[in-house]
């Protein structure tokens, strides 16, 4: 069993021991994830909110329909469930916006796991509430749940925590352009990372043929792209997180040429059928959603710009100095070249596909 389904089956044990009754109406469920603990929940009227590609597409292969966000005309149900964030900003917001979306006298109920702050996670659920109605510890996880009382929440503190999840502006030297709109709970959420910074550096001038940005985050990578080739036909972004996704639309110029298209897709899964591209970038991720690292990802990304690029096509790719990625581009490509390697990172160039 998963990291994630023990906190999906711990999640649901006051469910299954009926310390908790379903009561009737629709239940939310923010932090979505498949499981066998939740298809042996009834819990009808569902709306499981997932903006996590991946585990979207594991919700929707055993019949849950998945969301990026809350629709935005219901506005309370008769339970919420939670599976918090690991980033305590990105926690604080989902929280708040459980407890707004919860109908008074409903109930919410949350976990997480011991080593990714459940402690801190179950203290701001208790403060945001004003109490909690109970709490029990199973598969090295804390569930702890409470009835919303309006006279014991905290709703000051409801709209502090909201407000820490929205959209700001993101001030970095390396943005192109002065200020991009990020979110806390994404990747690199409040800075230009520095494999994104160093891939930059290196990013071409002068195409003019369709190039994809794969892993595109909220669009800084992209952004360089189109500053340095304004002649581009076409840029194609690929990315597994809905919220970043959407930052990226709002991040990239509206007034060019270039014909833009976004794709809430999981790169892992292979591209779109008839995708080609002339060039291909990438800072491919090398964590899941977990702490361990799994090079088998941006393996995996590099597999699939090889069977998306034409014949005389290019990819260039940032990764921790340390990730093994050269032997798979070697499979993968004629010629393999290391462009720069600095600050811990290397930016590697391969063309030549080998079909």
């Amino acid at each position: 069993m998963s990291d994630r389904d023990t906190t999906l089956a711990a999640l649901l044990r006051p469910l299954q021991q009926q310390l908790l009754a379903i009561a009737p109406g629709a239940s939310l469920f923010l932090g979505a994830r498949a499981g066998t603990a939740l298809q042996a929940i009834d819990l009808a009227n569902l709306v499981a909110v997932q903006p996590f590609r991946p585990w979207a597409a594991e919700l929707e292969a055993i019949g849950i329909p998945a969301l990026a966000d809350i629709p935005e005309h219901v506005e309370h149900f008769s339970q919420v469930l939670l599976l918090p964030p690991r980033q305590r900003e990105d926690a604080r917001a989902q929280m708040a916006t459980a407890l707004a979306h919860c109908r008074p006298g409903g109930w919410l109920l949350a976990a997480a796991a011991n080593d990714e702050g459940a402690k801190s996670i179950e203290s701001d659920f208790r403060k945001l509430l004003g109490h909690v109605d109970g709490q029990l510890s199973k598969h090295h996880c804390r569930v702890f749940w409470a009835r919303k009382d309006s006279d014991r929440a905290d709703i000051a503190l409801q709209a502090h925590w909201q407000a820490g999840g929205d959209t700001r502006s993101c001030s970095d030297t390396h943005v192109p352009s002065g200020h991009f709109l990020t979110r806390p709970g994404i990747f690199a959420w409040n800075r230009v990372d520095p494999g994104s910074a160093l891939l930059a550096e290196h990013l071409p001038v002068g195409l003019t043929g369709r190039a994809a940005d794969l892993g595109a985050g909220w669009g800084f990578l992209s952004a360089v792209m189109l500053a340095r080739n304004p002649a581009l036909r076409a840029l194609s972004l690929f990315e597994a997180d809905a919220r970043a996704l959407s930052l990226a639309r709002r991040n990239l110029p509206t007034d060019t040429d270039t014909l833009l298209d976004f794709h809430w897709h999981d790169v892992g899964q292979g591209l779109p059928a008839g995708a080609k591209f002339d060039f291909i970038f990438s800072n491919p991720p090398f964590h899941a959603t977990g702490k361990s690292a799994l090079p088998e990802i941006g393996i995996r990304f590099i597999t699939v710009a090889a069977q998306n690029l034409s014949p005389t096509g290019q990819l260039l790719l940032v990764a921790n100095a340390h990730l093994p990625y050269e032997n798979a581009l070697m499979q993968h490509f004629e010629h393999v070249r290391t462009r720069a390697n600095a600050h811990g990172y290397k930016v590697l160039e391969a063309h030549g596909v080998r079909r």
